[in-house]
């Protein structure tokens, strides 16, 4: 009985629990999953089969580092982001769903998906925006900068992987200085490191293990989100648009060079970011 995959199943949803992890019993059952390489409809069908040793072996190494709050994304070395699966390492912050909704804030001002549009995504850690802008908008151009090298490789892994790779172009570098001398582009986008060094403390486990540099600016949150702001209108066209992402340290106040259009909220209506037209 020890041995099969519902007892192992509602042990290891008990051990999550223990430890605070938000969705135990799903994490248990993708991490078996990941070691088994079954789907979730056999993981149902297969609930009193006996679970392999060699998979079992595979199945707790994967818990042990879910124990200590290691992102289960890490773990399985991938997360689901829009309508994709990318791949994540320990060098990227992993995607979060509200970050979808700067896709969605991107797709109702430019609702035309056949346009031939520029793109940038500053500070693209796994890509997950500029990849998804970039199929979204099948014949646009998608230039992903960050400041992370290692974060570049995944984010071009990420291209290649999901088939967008000829449309992009990745530079190395901080914030516009990454961008090839007088670029200009219909849509600049970011989600840069907004977390105040206050909150940094109240954060859940899972963040300790993600890459402080792309969560903090290591002051009042509002450090790189004003630089993106100031330094905006050199980048776009006319009529070009900037969407931020941000969060509790709200945005900083609106340069002469931009018109604010709109904040934007996620789906329990906090305060997510903002979008900005080149004046």
């Amino acid at each position: 009985m020890i041995n099969e995959a519902g007892w192992i199943l509602k042990q290891t949803t008990q051990q999550l629990e223990k430890v605070g992890v938000d969705a135990p019993r799903k994490d248990a059952e993708l991490m078996l999953m990941a070691a088994w390489g079954v789907s979730q409809t056999d993981l149902i069908i297969r609930a009193q089969d006996e679970v392999p040793e060699d998979v079992i072996f595979q199945f707790n190494q994967r818990l042990e580092r879910r124990l200590k709050r290691e992102p289960l994304a890490y773990i399985l070395g991938k997360k689901a982001f829009w309508k994709d699966e990318f791949i994540v390492s320990e060098d990227v912050l992993v995607p979060r769903p509200e970050t979808e909704h700067l896709i969605e804030i991107v797709l109702k001002y430019r609702p035309n998906q056949q346009q031939d549009y520029m793109l940038a995504d500053m500070g693209t850690g796994s890509g997950c925006i500029a990849v998804t802008l970039a199929k979204e908008y099948p014949n646009s151009e998608v230039m992903a900068c960050d400041i992370s090298d290692k974060a570049l490789v995944i984010a071009k892994t990420n291209a290649e992987h999901i088939g967008v790779v000829e449309r992009m172009s990745f530079y190395q570098g901080d914030l516009y200085q990454a961008l090839p001398s007088g670029a200009q582009f219909d849509v600049i986008v970011s989600n840069p490191p907004y977390v105040s060094q206050d909150e940094m403390h109240d954060l859940e486990a899972e963040l300790s293990f993600e890459p402080r540099f792309a969560l903090t600016d290591e002051g009042s949150g509002l450090t790189l989100l004003e630089k993106l702001l100031d330094d905006a209108h050199a980048h776009l066209k006319e009529g070009g648009l900037l969407v931020l992402e941000s969060g509790l340290c709200g945005m900083p106040d609106t340069p002469s060079t931009l018109i604010k259009l709109e904040d934007y909220n996620d789906l329990a209506g906090n305060f997510r970011g903002s979008v900005f037209r080149k004046n």
